[in-house]
């Protein structure tokens, strides 16, 4: 799981969780456990300019415009690191180390910006240009449709969803001033 600042740098990164452990499982152990340090946002990230009715329509406006940041973020991240594509067979422990040096390494570049870097440029000059790796499940590996209808069934019924549902609504409650 990581973390991304509007600047489409990792903030925090909790690496090292199998591929089978559920989002919301990995995000829980992350917000949880106060020796993760986990960065809890403040209300007011939002750069929103429009009107919007009602709770719902502010927390999905809100979350739309960062998940492109996200989408952006893990794009060019994946993008850059041919080795996320294609991970040698390193051991577990091995891999871990790698995908985090390379998100550090992204920070690096990104934080220094005399270092012209032709993948953010791309994604600085159109906001739609977001990299079709960012949406992958799994790196290297693709959603199926079958996977995707059974990630939204067990979203919905599983595993912290009532917990993620409460989320929200603390959130757009912190949005809304209440």
């Amino acid at each position: 799981m990581a973390v991304c600042d509007i600047n489409m740098c990792f903030t925090f990164i909790m690496a090292g969780w199998e591929g089978s452990a559920h989002d919301s499982r990995v995000f829980k152990s992350a917000t949880r456990d106060p020796n993760s340090n986990f960065p809890h946002p403040p209300s007011d990230f939002a750069r929103a300019s429009n009107v919007t009715r009602g709770r719902k329509e502010m927390f999905n406006k809100r979350h739309s415009s960062l998940r492109g940041v996200i989408e952006r973020t893990f794009g060019v991240w994946k993008k850059k690191w041919v080795i996320l594509r294609d991970m040698p067979p390193y051991n577990f422990s091995k891999q871990v180390q790698i995908v985090c040096a390379t998100m550090a390494l992204h920070n690096y570049i990104r934080r220094h910006h005399s270092r012209s870097d032709i993948d953010f440029h791309l994604v600085e000059e159109d906001e739609e240009n977001v990299h079709s790796e960012a949406f992958e499940y799994r790196l290297g590996q693709s959603f199926t449709e079958e996977e995707t209808e059974a990630s939204i069934a067990f979203t919905v019924d599983g595993e912290g969803a009532s917990e993620m549902a409460e989320l929200r609504e603390r959130i757009t409650d912190e949005i809304v001033g209440l």
